[in-house]
């Protein structure tokens, strides 16, 4: 998780510059950034740099605005000069950040906010039960330009903050940024406390802490009787009692399974886990079991490397595929900006075989020899002579001649099974490690999809 809490300049984020404003507001309009306007001027309350900043950021003369973990920062123009100017902001340290999301999981109206990608305005009334800072704040908000105006903060330091504001407008989640947070870490350490709470069976933080002093506690005491019987506690690392290191060292490694299909969708509860109606836990376990048979996989020798991480679009039919709320698939649809039909077929393909299934429906590859010929010998040992198809051959499409079905050979060895629909071949089940099997089920009779 450490890798996407954005903490670094990994996470900064450009914007093209803004043109110029003739009149209108200089203050951004949602809530978020009102609210960072008015914290602004509250900590840089002289009002003749603030009216300056707002003339400043309508002109135009502001380049590509970059955000940053506390940072804004851009090039300021003024006639032939340019001036480099840097808006700074304290990050919140780790502890903070914990109390943040302890303090947000205590309210589920906030969480599943946050958990469908939305930045609910309730969210402050958390940061102050944690006693953070999220808005700038005096001591924590600073500037620093290299023009030569005596006020401090100078106009191109407010003005900064006014497009900041603008930013704020189309995503608050740039304010997490600034406090040393992106959005998907955001959401994952938030993920991670709900889930240690489902994992205690514990609605309360205050329960957890006890728990956790209360085991600290014990393994105090089982110390002290240690000592009481006169034995010396265990070193850290020091081997457990009756155990040969080398012996355990030597033992031959245990064969790794087969590459089991993919979990099923996660079915609804009644109640979820942790009483949010966004329960996020069922989808963490889904999510690891998806992790966990890429890096299976991986180390069959069935993938050339570790699956890399999701793009965009991958991701949205990842969650489009398995998010038991159908009504997170409706909302996809219509902002994915993508025909519908093409991310219900994406989805299905994902239920087919994650990453691997998606990668199948849209890119086609070519076999080589020895895998073609390895597929025909194990159509072949599968199928009497006279009751397999003749099979059109097509990079790593293989389709039955005069029928609607295809098998896919994927880059992972395993093999999807398709039908042709108005037109359009769709995913037809799930994929087999065997082409006779996945064959088999395409032409089954009893099967009322069949062909």
């Amino acid at each position: 998780m450490a890798a996407s809490r954005g903490s670094g300049a990994g996470d900064a984020r450009g914007f093209p510059a803004f043109a110029a404003r003739k009149g209108g507001r200089a203050r951004g309009q949602s809530f978020w950034a009102r609210a960072f306007t008015e914290a602004v001027e509250d900590t840089w309350p002289q009002e003749e740099p603030l009216k300056q900043g707002r003339a400043v950021a309508r002109t135009g003369r502001i380049g590509p605005l970059t955000v940053s973990p506390g940072r804004i920062s851009a090039q300021v123009y003024g006639g032939e000069d340019a001036y480099t100017t840097v808006v700074t902001l304290l990050e919140l340290d780790e502890r903070e950040w914990e109390l943040l999301w302890e303090k947000t999981a205590d309210r589920p109206a906030e969480t599943q906010a946050l958990l469908a990608g939305e930045l609910p305005e309730d969210l402050l009334e958390a940061v102050e039960d944690a006693r953070v800072r999220l808005l700038p704040g005096y001591g924590d908000l600073d500037a620093d330009c290299d023009c030569d105006a005596l006020d401090h903060p100078c106009p191109h330091a407010t003005a900064l903050c006014y497009q900041m504001s603008w930013l704020l407008d189309t995503d608050p989640w740039l304010l997490l940024l600034l406090r040393g947070r992106n959005a998907a870490g955001a959401v994952e350490e938030l993920k991670s406390e709900l889930l240690l709470r489902a994992m205690a069976g514990d609605d309360t933080t205050d329960d957890t802490d006890d728990a956790a002093d209360a085991a600290d506690a014990g393994d105090a005491g089982d110390a002290g009787a240690a000592e009481e019987r006169g034995a010396e506690p265990a070193p850290p690392g020091a081997p457990l009692p009756g155990v040969d290191p080398l012996a355990a060292w030597s033992r031959p490694a245990s064969p790794l399974p087969d590459l089991p299909d993919l979990p099923d969708l996660p079915a609804g509860t009644d109640e979820p886990v942790t009483g949010i109606a966004a329960d996020p836990l069922e989808r963490l376990v889904a999510d690891a079991a998806h992790a966990a048979r890429g890096l299976l996989a991986y180390a069959r020798g069935l993938t050339d490397s570790p699956a890399p991480p999701l793009d965009r679009w991958q991701d949205t039919v990842r969650i489009a595929a398995t998010h038991p709320d159908p009504r997170v698939a409706v909302r996809l649809r219509e902002s994915c900006g993508r025909p519908a039909q093409e991310l219900d077929r994406a989805a299905q393909a994902w239920r087919t075989g994650g990453a691997a299934g998606l990668d199948v429906l849209e890119r086609t590859w070519s076999p080589s020899a020895q895998e073609r010929a390895r597929a025909r010998a194990a159509l072949s040992a599968g199928w009497e002579a006279d009751e397999l198809p003749q099979l059109e051959v097509r990079d790593n499409h293989w389709t039955p001649a005069g029928q609607q079905i295809q098998l896919r050979l994927g880059r992972d060895g395993r093999w999807y099974p398709y039908r042709l629909r108005a037109g359009q071949w769709w995913p037809a089940g799930p994929a087999h490690s065997d082409p006779s099997d996945a064959l088999a089920d395409l032409t089954d009779p009893a099967d009322p999809a069949g062909g």
